[in-house]
């Protein structure tokens, strides 16, 4: 099958905009939710349910893959980036802003290397891809203990596991879309979709790169 590079490179560049939207969106709430009392107040009096809610948008926006529309898709995602901003507004009550700048770019740069390997290799990534979906079960279910037993220590190899597996699952989801392009190139609504499916893939690895990074040498606020 001929692939046309420049329609690729187009797709990519869509995939792109769409996770810095997601991004933009999330930073947005999560930053007014931290310097607004009533919206505090709001969010930790049903961050359970707030969670949930997270969840079970990820669930519905992957049960209607081959059903909603590219249009659907992109209300379900700025709708998932929004909820997921109210979570995120702790990192600006717990943390310098220095931290989250400085982790936010660690981490972009972190995730850009791993999404070019992804794109240029030649390597065969399914196995891996396989494997770290496994670890990544393996790392919510560890993660799930330690809310129970608080150990610090434990926590930290947690979080390092964690930065490995989702820098493993950036380069993996890359190589996929591009096989997702191949497949669906002379469907332009299709690929519309995928866009955004592909944006959002990627912003949950970045998120939780970010988050790791900052779990692990953010500095707390006084």
């Amino acid at each position: 099958m001929v692939i046309n590079n420049e329609k690729m490179s187009k797709f990519f560049s869509g995939i792109y905009l769409w996770m810095f939207i997601g991004l933009l969106v999330s930073g947005g709430v999560a930053y007014y939710t931290s310097i607004s009392k009533e919206m505090i107040r709001i969010v930790y009096s049903s961050y359970v349910w707030i969670i949930l809610l997270e969840f079970i948008i990820v669930i519905v926006f992957n049960a209607l893959r081959k059903k909603v529309s590219s249009t659907g898709a992109k209300v379900l995602f700025i709708t998932y980036s929004a909820v997921s901003g109210l979570t995120l507004s702790s990192i600006f009550l717990v943390y310098k802003i220095q931290s989250i700048v400085t982790f936010f770019l660690a981490a972009a740069l972190m995730f850009g290397l791993l999404a070019l390997y992804g794109y240029t290799t030649k390597q065969d990534l399914s196995s891996m891809g396989r494997i770290l979906i496994f670890a990544l079960i393996a790392i919510v279910v560890m993660s799930l203990i330690n809310i129970f037993i608080n150990n610090s220590s434990f926590g930290i190899v947690v979080s390092i596991i964690s930065i490995v597996i989702f820098l493993g699952l950036t380069a993996w989801d890359m190589q996929s879309l591009k096989s997702i392009y191949a497949y669906y190139q002379n469907d332009q609504e299709e690929l519309n979709k995928m866009t955004v499916y592909g944006a959002l893939d990627l912003y949950l690895d970045f998120i939780n790169i970010f988050l790791q990074l900052l779990n692990l040498f953010g500095k707390n606020n006084d």
